[in-house]
C-alpha cells in the first residue's frame, strides 16, 4: 500500500556528463487538469511535486517523447531530498 503523504520529484542526469547539474520535471496539465506533458527545469524550487503515480507517469512520457531520452538517466527522487 502506498503511503498517501510521500510525494516525489523527476530528476534527469546527462549520463555523459555526470558534473552537469541535474534537471527536475515540471508536469503540463490543460486547465481540467488532465496530463499534457513533462518541461525539464533547472530550479528544483518550480519543479512539480508528485505522487508516485503522477511521477511514473511524467518518467513514461519523458522516455518516450524525448528526443534525447537515451542520453539521460530518469529517475523518481523523494521531494524531501
Amino acid at each position: 500500500m502506498e503511503n498517501s503523504d510521500q510525494r516525489y520529484m523527476v530528476q534527469q542526469d546527462k549520463i555523459k556528463e555526470p558534473n552537469k547539474p541535474p534537471v527536475f520535471a515540471r508536469v503540463m496539465r490543460s486547465k481540467e487538469g488532465v496530463f499534457e506533458g513533462v518541461s525539464f527545469i533547472k530550479n528544483k524550487e518550480k519543479a512539480s511535486i508528485l505522487t508516485m503515480a503522477q511521477a511514473k507517469e511524467a518518467v513514461a512520457w519523458a522516455v518516450k517523447k524525448k528526443s534525447a531520452a537515451h542520453e539521460y538517466a530518469t529517475k523518481i527522487i523523494p521531494a524531501d531530498q
